[in-house]
């Protein structure tokens, strides 16, 4: 209702516009059979709009008194939080049963022809009434269209967002198969030697216990990995210093001797509205990702710099590059162009990001490195007295 009542002073609505429409009920009621008579026989000569109707003549006839009583109300004067209860509840059904929006508005559009119709004929005599009751008439349409399509729009996104949840839950689970399938193997195989070598040697057995015991690690790196995915928690955005927030990251990651470390951070950035405990990880992933990325040793150079209401931290390699058909699947769950690399780090950065505002961008060249540029928002908290 309180939507409602918001569109309603955004075009104008008013009580006098209210009454005018109440005032030729009686006008219109004579024709709403006529209406909704024309109204079904064009659905009929469509078939994309006849397909919803499952039910026969049976339910069109349902359909038909519905529709009468929807245009009874429309002419009631009376437009309060069961009117619009009842038009937000349009838009639903009509994502349930898999009708397209457009033939609402053109549905609409027809009732509107049509009610306009029959209150020029009989206003014919009336010319100074009629252009600011056809005016009210159809900006109260266009309100109940708005609603209708308003809660169309939110029930479309809710399911495609429900569609895209089971996809990604199908997409992980097969990525945990494949994770955990082969230290299982490697698990097992080493247990039926155990359980039925004969007289193994105390060398041979700690052999196989040690590859249990490296595979159940592995095994552990993946569930913590998607454990820190699953319950990481809202952020708690506070303004924060790129220079710390940099300086952290590289404090807490042991970059071997052959990586030399380039920064540039200007003093005069503004901070950054994140969390930083989570922005540590997502930096800590990318400059782990990047001194990997050089094994023989290289050149990494972390620059900042502001931009339009954002700051945007680039971490670039001179190491081996990514294929260009790898680049649109290196952020998915489970892929990895690493030999020993399970493939959640840049998952869970883009989850931290997602969760922090902010976005990521990567640009790579083959035999010749990488960039990944985070875009964060900055901060700009007025000073006291300003």
């Amino acid at each position: 209702m309180a939507r409602y009542r918001e569109l309603q002073r955004y075009v104008g609505w008013t009580d006098d516009d209210a009454q005018r429409v109440a005032s030729v009920a009686r006008l219109i009621e004579p024709h709403l059979a006529g209406l909704v008579e024309d109204f079904y026989a064009e659905i009929a000569r469509h078939p994309d709009a006849q397909k919803v109707i499952t039910g026969g003549e049976a339910q069109i006839t349902r359909l038909k008194h519905t529709l009468v009583r929807w245009l009874q109300e429309l002419f009631s004067g009376k437009y309060d939080a069961d009117y619009v209860a009842r038009r937000w509840k349009v838009g639903y059904r009509h994502v349930e049963i898999g009708l397209d929006q457009v033939y609402t508005n053109a549905a609409l559009s027809r009732l509107r022809r049509g009610a306009a119709a029959a209150l020029e004929e009989h206003l014919r005599h009336e010319p100074d009434r009629l252009p600011r009751l056809l005016r009210s008439l159809n900006t109260l349409i266009d309100l109940d269209l708005a609603i209708i399509e308003d809660a169309y729009q939110a029930e479309h996104l809710v399911r495609q967002q429900r569609v895209e949840r089971l996809a990604t839950i199908g997409q992980i689970a097969g990525g945990i198969a494949h994770e955990l399938r082969n230290p299982l193997n490697v698990v097992k195989t080493s247990v039926y030697y155990l359980l039925n070598a004969k007289n193994p040697t105390p060398e041979k057995t700690a052999d196989h216990l040690h590859r249990i015991e490296r595979q159940v690690d592995l095994s552990e790196q993946v569930i913590s990995a998607l454990s820190t995915i699953a319950k990481l928690p809202n952020p708690d955005l506070q303004p924060v210093s790129v220079q710390e927030l940099v300086a952290d990251a590289l404090q807490a990651e042991s970059l071997p001797d052959s990586v030399e470390v380039t920064v540039s951070c200007p003093e005069t950035l503004p901070s950054v509205l994140v969390d930083a405990k989570q922005l540590r990880i997502c930096l800590g992933n990318l400059i782990r990702n990047a001194a990997d990325a050089m094994p023989a040793g290289g050149r990494l150079t972390i620059t900042a710099r502001a931009h339009d209401g954002y700051v945007e931290v680039a971490i670039t390699d001179t190491g081996t590059g990514i294929p260009a058909e790898n680049l649109r699947r290196i952020m998915e769950p489970f892929y990895s162009t690493k030999a020993r690399g399970i493939g959640l780090g840049l998952a869970l950065t883009r989850a931290i990001l997602d969760k922090n505002k902010g976005v990521m961008r990567v640009t790579s060249q083959v035999g010749h490195g990488s960039t990944f540029v985070v875009r964060l928002t900055a901060s700009h908290v007025e000073q006291p007295g300003q």
